[in-house]
Order: C-alpha cells, then sequence, then structure tokens
C-alpha cells in the first residue's frame, strides 16, 4: 500500500517528499494548491484540521490501520520511527535530532517564512519588517553554521533535522542570504542537494 502524500511546493512539503524518497517509500502525490484555498476544502481539512500542508495518510499505520498525520515535523518523526531511518539510535544524538528539528520547526522555517514574504510578496514595503526579519534571518544562517563548523551534518549522521532544514536554505536567496558568508552552511548544502533523493523531493509536486 502507498502513503498519499497531500503537498505543494513549498519547504514544509518539500521536507516529506524528500524523506519518502530518501526512505524508498512509495507514495502518491495530492497536490493542494494553497494559493487557490483548497487547504480549506472540506476532505482536506479532516486530514489536517489546521488547513496546512503537508499531510499524509498511511493506509499501513499502527496496527495496520490507516493513518493520517499532520504537521511537518510529526511526520518526519513518525516516518522515521516507521522506517527506523534517519534517527539515530544512541539516546543523546536522537535528543540532538530533535532539538535541532524543532529549531527548524519554531525558528528558522517561521523567521525564514516571514523574511522571504516581506522581501517577495508584501503588497508594500514594509521597512521596519523588512529590516527585523532579514536580521533574524541572518542570525539564524549565523547559529546553523557555526553547529556545522563543528558537525557534519546538524547531528553527525544524515538524519530528519538536515531533511527538515534544508528545504528552507534552498530559498537562501528569498531570505537575503549569501551562502558565501556563511561557509559551513555552504559545505553542508552542497552535499545535501547532490542527494539524488533530494533532487527528487525538491521537484514535488512542481519545480520552483
Amino acid at each position: 500500500m502507498t502513503i498519499a502524500l497531500y503537498t505543494w511546493g513549498t519547504p514544509n512539503g518539500r521536507k516529506i517528499s524528500i524523506a519518502l524518497d530518501e526512505m524508498e517509500l512509495t507514495y502518491t502525490v495530492h497536490p493542494i494548491d494553497i494559493g487557490k484555498g483548497e487547504q480549506f476544502g472540506e476532505a482536506f481539512s479532516r486530514i489536517s484540521p489546521n488547513h496546512k500542508i503537508p499531510a499524509i495518510v498511511d493506509a499501513n499505520g499502527p496496527a495496520g490501520e490507516s493513518i493520517s498525520v499532520f504537521e511537518s515535523g510529526a511526520i518526519l518523526i513518525y516516518l522515521a520511527e516507521k522506517t527506523g531511518l534517519f534517527m539515530p539510535r544512541n539516546a543523546v544524538a536522537q535528543l540532538q535530532t530533535l532539538e535541532w528539528l524543532m529549531w527548524q520547526m519554531g525558528g528558522f522555517g517561521p523567521m525564514l517564512g516571514q523574511a522571504h514574504h516581506f522581501l517577495r510578496f508584501a503588497k508594500q514595503e514594509v521597512p521596519y519588517a523588512i529590516d527585523r526579519y532579514s536580521d533574524e534571518a541572518q542570525r539564524l544562517y549565523g547559529v546553523l553554521d557555526a553547529r556545522l563548523s563543528e558537525h557534519e551534518n546538524l547531528v553527525g549522521e544524515y538524519t530528519i533535522a538536515d531533511i527538515a532544514i534544508f528545504p528552507w536554505a534552498a530559498r537562501h536567496e528569498w531570505h537575503g542570504v549569501n551562502l558565501g558568508k556563511f561557509p559551513n552552511v555552504k559545505r553542508w548544502y552542497d552535499s545535501i542537494a547532490a542527494r539524488p533523493a533530494v533532487q527528487s523531493g525538491m521537484c514535488v509536486p512542481f519545480l520552483n
């Protein structure tokens, strides 16, 4: 049985398509056009009550029962537990993986999303917001760079934390960030970008 992936071409959506490709899980793609408000449809709201992509339906969930999962971080943890992949066995490394996953969920994603909104999509220029979120983007990339100066990946081995962070870093130009200023992020970024499953996952459901 395949996993149904409800997604759109956003960093959060691509976390899951990358993970599914890395884990070699069979899945079907159900595009949810957020530009047209399809995330507010009744059928999708039963899967994702917060009306956000991504979400999955796994027909072969726990005890063989169908289960739906929303929120990208929760989906990554679910898939890692399901497959035994990309989550360290060592307790300390596992905790660190979850720390960096939560860092992405609570900061690196939301703050960078605000940065590229005010830099690219706001209907009028808001200097205060541009400065606030651009400065925070630079700070967060600095945090990431410091971590990667000591580790090949976020926790040494490649984990769901790297999978979660990469699609956001892939829009560094949208954030007004020059990766040349963050050499450790640049080294990590190029390494992750070369992975075949990352390349295929970044094209779901379309490339932009």
